[in-house]
């Protein structure tokens, strides 16, 4: 029976030593583990802050995003307002344009008189511009600036 204690001793230390090696290797890792678990902490803290302050700046984020929103459409219907004054100003100007465009072709057919006279060669040193006496500055500047046009 000795021997048969003898080898179940020596069976028994041959487990021991890697038993002990590992768990020597085991300690180890947990105390680097321990080491860390105060770093994870104030890792998960940290997050835990940048959540909360997220949460809280959403509402802000939402009221400015409003404002900002209610602005825009104000200006957008400014500008709507606008767009429609200028194209009904665009109309009325082009209007305009055809009534004198008109005015100055029924101005170039009318005919001059066989024999010229002193006043009929007056009139030819005005320039076509000038068909009327009655006509103000500002027509005699959009005759010419039509008459660039072409």
């Amino acid at each position: 029976m000795d021997s048969l204690e003898l080898l179940i001793n020596l069976a028994i230390i041959i487990l021991l030593v890697p038993m002990i090696v590992y768990a020597y290797r085991l300690n180890k890792n947990l105390e680097v583990l321990r080491q860390n678990q105060n770093s994870l902490s104030k890792l998960v803290e940290a997050l835990n802050e940048a959540t909360f302050k997220a949460e809280n700046s959403i509402p802000k984020l939402k009221s400015a995003t409003e404002h900002s929103s209610e602005n825009l459409k104000e200006v957008v219907d400014s500008a709507k307002e606008l767009k429609d004054d200028l194209l009904f100003i665009n109309e009325r100007a082009d209007s305009l344009a055809d009534r004198l465009e008109q005015v100055i072709s029924d101005g170039r057919q009318i005919k001059t008189p066989a024999q010229p006279s002193a006043s009929a060669k007056a009139a030819k040193d005005i320039p076509a511009f000038d068909i009327a006496d009655s006509r103000s500055e500002a027509e005699i500047e959009l005759l010419k600036a039509l008459r660039s046009i072409k």
